[in-house]
């Protein structure tokens, strides 16, 4: 049987590598993510961790499994409160004319976890601040509830 699996595309008015500094770089990302940041190194087999700027705690923890800027992260994507609730997330950057194809595959959820329920309302709120973040400037008011894969 095959798992289920989130996938949202947005097509952005920017450059791959703004989208993939977006994306990277914490002070960047907590504009749009609710103040939360994304912080590594990016390479393939380093941590990297989404952070709550204010409180200093990560709401998702996880592995760089593939690093192609400014085209391609594949990340693992764990819930630190239950190691075993962890999935993969795909994020893929295309030029398309004068924007940016994002596409997003989140899966390989484990059984019986609430992961896909929590990011498919999470995804399509964060990346539409993303959005609206880099094509005006103002990102869209979203909050990181307990945890942040449920934006």
């Amino acid at each position: 049987m095959e798992k289920p699996q989130f996938v949202y595309t947005t097509y952005i008015r920017s450059t791959p590598e703004k989208i993939w500094e977006a994306i990277t770089k914490p002070e960047f990302a907590r504009q749009y993510w609710g103040g939360n940041g994304n912080h590594s190194d990016w390479q393939p087999g380093s941590k990297w961790q989404h952070v709550s700027e204010a409180k200093g705690t990560a709401h998702i923890v996880g592995e760089v499994l593939e690093s192609n800027p400014p085209k391609r992260l594949v990340l693992s994507w764990i819930d630190p409160d239950d190691t075993a609730d962890r999935s993969k997330v795909t994020l893929e950057l295309e030029t398309v004319e004068d924007m940016v194809r994002l596409t997003v595959v989140h899966g390989e959820f484990e059984a019986e976890t609430s992961m896909l329920q929590d990011i498919s309302g999470g995804w399509p709120k964060v990346l539409s601040s993303l959005k609206s973040w880099l094509e005006t400037g103002t990102a869209l008011q979203i909050g990181c509830k307990q945890s942040c894969a449920e934006v």
